[in-house]
């Protein structure tokens, strides 16, 4: 039976204080796992001997978390429409409360994505240059109000950034919702686009934070909307038409996120946007996916994009469990390897081996620990909420999302997924500084943070099919702790 975050927490209250044996420290361990535990406190463990040493080291700060989320969707807006309002509550509650995943850093589309109910664009009339007609009406119904509910519930807050899929056919090459390049005379208004989308937003009560400039400019294989851009064109436009527009606004202070699309091709265009001052100027930092791979989050990659730009952003904008059809109320399958993506069926030969069949959880834990430790700041998940069978999407192109709903019975699934992203989101705050950690055991994954409130959370992953007991050392103190058999647990330092 599932048992909403907020409950557990409130039911385990009496435990917050933890166990040490420094009584200047406090600590509590939560974990999720295979067997059943979902961010549950743990406050007994084994006593196996410990197989490894965790140590943190307190002194060597490495990146500032910008936060971690997913994304409002029209799919997932449309479909809390459909839920009675205490299902509708209990799910915005969970991603945004403080008592739930208190999300930090989302996205969501311009004009329309896949998971639209249809395409549409802000732009329909045709050679309106200047874009005299302009409105975000179609977002009106589902998508403001879902944000909207978010922010009212969040306490502390969250960013929003935006991603375009295309611009309106009449603006491209081929004059299409799918493929195509947008056409060189139409520059300066798509840069305009942004704009007049920030006002929009703002007229609604909604600030935007920035931008990634297109959602995967390499294409994704002509299914659905897309606009292709190559590393050249899309430093030009941004160099000369989006970045000193909204810089002519009063809008500099947008961030604007380059690349959007898988980290295997990554060097090429970090190459080509920070290749000089000019080129970089407008950039504030790159985005990424993880759909190259089922396994491998590309670490090479990762440090190469930081270290061409070490003081702008590299967040993972968007993730899913793609190509499959959500489970239903069967937490058992997130955590074997039976899922498979697009890849699976679709990838050539000789890249095929990238993506095996996979455990959806093992995945995300495996992902964004392993983005941590190279140099990412923020790890953004892609739809909040999908109905059972992926959707809706217009291309039927069906995912899974940490939350599945039916919106017929009004039943509410949380799968394994939203508290694997509750771990990061709810305990690594934005402003946190990703610190060093040494790890002795290799069938363990790590990361840790210090928080503002100098809390410092350590987020341990044991992918295997045994328990592991681990020595927790920063500084002085030491504390044994077991974790189960495929399990991920958040430890928290106070």
């Amino acid at each position: 039976m599932l048992h909403t975050l907020s409950l557990i927490l409130l039911s385990f209250m009496s435990t917050l204080n933890g166990f040490s044996n420094d009584d200047k420290k406090k600590i509590t361990v939560y974990e999720t796992s295979e067997s059943g535990h979902q961010l549950t406190p743990i406050t007994s463990f084994s006593a196996n001997a410990p197989t490894g040493t965790i140590q943190i080291n307190q002194e060597k700060h490495l990146q500032t978390i910008s936060g971690f989320g997913g994304a409002f969707t029209e799919a997932s807006a449309y479909l809390l429409n459909q839920l009675g309002k205490e299902n509708r509550e209990k799910i915005l509650r969970a991603y945004f409360a403080r008592e739930g995943a208190n999300y930090s850093l989302t996205r969501t589309h311009m004009n329309s994505c896949d998971f639209s109910l249809n395409n549409y664009s802000y732009t329909p009339v045709e050679n309106d240059i200047n874009l005299e007609h302009f409105s975000v009406e179609e977002d009106k119904d589902d998508l403001i109000p879902m944000i909207k509910e978010a922010m009212a519930i969040s306490e502390d807050g969250f960013r929003l950034f935006a991603s375009p899929w295309t611009a309106a056919p009449w603006m491209k090459d081929n004059n299409s919702w799918v493929g195509g390049k947008l056409l060189p005379k139409y520059y300066d208004s798509w840069a305009l686009f942004f704009s007049k989308y920030v006002d929009a937003y703002k007229a609604e009560g909604i600030d935007i934070w920035g931008f990634t400039v297109e959602n995967e400019p390499h294409g994704n294989g002509n299914n659905w909307e897309s606009m292709i851009y190559s590393p050249q064109e899309m430093t030009n436009f941004v160099q000369n038409h989006l970045g000193p527009t909204l810089e002519a606004d009063g809008k500099g202070d947008l961030v604007i996120l380059g690349y959007d699309q898988n980290r295997e091709g990554l060097n090429e265009w970090v190459d080509e946007m920070y290749k000089d001052e000019a080129s970089s100027k407008h950039f504030d930092g790159t985005a990424i996916h993880w759909y190259e791979s089922t396994y491998d989050f590309f670490p090479k990659a990762l440090q190469y994009a930081h270290e061409k730009a070490p003081n702008k952003y590299l967040i993972q904008t968007e993730a899913c469990v793609d190509d499959e059809i959500p489970v239903w109320k069967n937490d058992a399958w997130y955590w074997k390897k039976e899922a498979t993506d697009w890849g699976y069926k679709w990838r050539e030969d000789e890249k095929k081996y990238l993506h095996p069949k996979y455990a959806p959880v093992n995945r995300y834990a495996r992902d964004i620990i392993g983005c941590l430790n190279n140099w990412v700041d923020g790890w953004v998940d892609w739809n909040m909420v999908l109905d059972k069978q992926g959707g809706p999407n217009w291309k039927k192109n069906w995912c899974i999302a940490p939350v599945i709903v039916d919106p017929e019975k009004d039943e509410v699934y949380f799968t394994p997924l939203y508290y694997v992203m509750a771990h990061f989101s709810k305990f690594i705050r934005p402003g946190a500084k990703i610190i060093e950690v040494t790890n002795s055991d290799p069938a363990l994954m790590v990361a840790a943070a210090e928080n503002p409130d100098t809390s410092i959370s350590v987020v341990v992953f044991n992918e295997g099919k045994t328990e592991k007991s681990y020595t927790l050392e920063l500084g002085e103190y030491k504390k044994i702790i077991s974790i189960e058999a495929q399990a991920i647990q958040t430890v928290v330092i106070n």
